[in-house]
């Protein structure tokens, strides 16, 4: 089975960071508001402890955990996924049943050349994130010629 492209720790990490200022900046509010209006301070002590946990596992052990265990497999019959940290998920999607196929790209992802190509069955949607670009747009194509769209039409 095929890993995700080695830049989704790095992308991980940047989402982290992102999510980390959005947290500190909530934690500065409630300490100030806690200062405003005499709350109990041990509201604003757990939550920064607890804001401080969610950084350390944002920024360093998420990334490396869900690059570890994400896994993929195309064949000509299936798409296999395998990922899940602490609940590990094993999805395999009969070729014959994908109706639709992209590839997406937010803006972080664009900063390190990485892809997402996610396909749709009748049950539901599914993805494969943190590819290169060029993987991507391989995988989407071969896709959509296994599944029985040309050029791109499913």
């Amino acid at each position: 089975m095929k890993r995700i492209d080695p830049r989704a720790v790095k992308a991980r990490r940047m989402e982290g960071w992102i999510a980390s200022a959005i947290s500190v900046v909530l934690i500065i509010a409630l300490l100030w508001l806690t200062m405003a209006y005499s709350w109990p301070v041990w509201i604003a002590g757990w939550s920064a402890a607890a804001v401080l946990l969610f950084i350390v596992l944002e920024l360093a052990v998420l990334p490396g955990l869900l690059y570890r265990f994400w896994r993929y497999e195309i064949t000509e019959k299936n798409v296999e996924l395998n990922h899940g940290v602490w609940v590990r998920r094993k999805t395999l999607i009969p070729m014959v049943r994908i109706q639709h196929v992209d590839s997406k790209q937010g803006p972080i992802q664009k900063i390190y050349g990485l892809s997402t190509v996610t396909f749709s069955t009748a049950a539901g949607s599914h993805r494969i994130p943190a590819l290169s670009e060029q993987e991507a747009e391989n995988i989407r194509k071969q896709i959509s010629d296994w599944a029985g769209g040309t050029n791109g039409e499913l």
